[in-house]
């Protein structure tokens, strides 16, 4: 029974290939372009299908922000757990890990970003992951001295600040030729480094 019960069902399996196929379509499609009919041929289900699973394109896209944003609060709780590594080394692990989602998931990102302020599911859990990784680094600030107090040099306020400036340097260098994200991920550590170090 442990092993069936542990199997992927099948609903659970169409879901993820249709989601995999939007995250594909995505590549080189936008969401205006991107239709129904295209999502489901990419994951070798019926249009009929897709819609016991989504309502339409943009529930699709919202669950595929969803999963992938799971991956960058997964990271956070990481993050928020680790209390015996230095808070440096703690901070660059976690912008690496930012990094690696957005090499991988960048197609996603990016249009999180751009249609957060769209679609109202799609920009709360844009938001929620923001925030959830502001609440980590604030911890980890907080362990380098920074003192936890409301005011705008409080931790709090300091984490948000520098999440939020990392989340646009990292979509900045995933939108624009030439950019690269080694180069976003290594000044966005120079200046948490320079904040944690006072």
């Amino acid at each position: 029974m442990g092993r069936r019960g542990a199997a992927p069902r099948k609903g659970d399996l169409r879901e993820q290939a249709l989601l995999d196929a939007a995250e594909a379509l995505l590549e080189h499609t936008s969401l205006e372009e991107l239709t129904v009919e295209a999502i489901a041929k990419g994951a070798g289900i019926s249009r009929g299908s897709l819609y016991f699973y989504f309502g339409n394109k943009h529930e699709v896209l919202a669950a595929l922000v969803e999963r992938t944003m799971r991956t960058i609060r997964a990271e956070a709780d990481s993050t928020a757990q680790d209390a015996a590594s230095p808070p440096v080394d703690v901070m660059e692990r976690a912008v690496h890990g930012v990094e690696r989602v957005w090499r991988e998931h960048g197609t996603v990102m990016r249009a999180a970003v751009d249609y957060s302020a769209l679609h109202p599911v799609i920009g709360s859990a844009w938001n929620d992951t923001v925030e959830a990784f502001a609440r980590s680094m604030t911890q980890v600030l907080k362990r380098t001295g920074i003192p936890d107090e409301h005011g705008p040099d409080g931790a709090a306020a300091l984490a948000g600040a520098l999440c939020w400036m990392t989340e646009r340097a990292f979509y900045r260098a995933a939108c624009s030729p030439g950019e690269d994200l080694a180069h976003a991920t290594a000044t966005t550590m120079e200046i948490w480094r320079r904040v944690m170090n006072g």
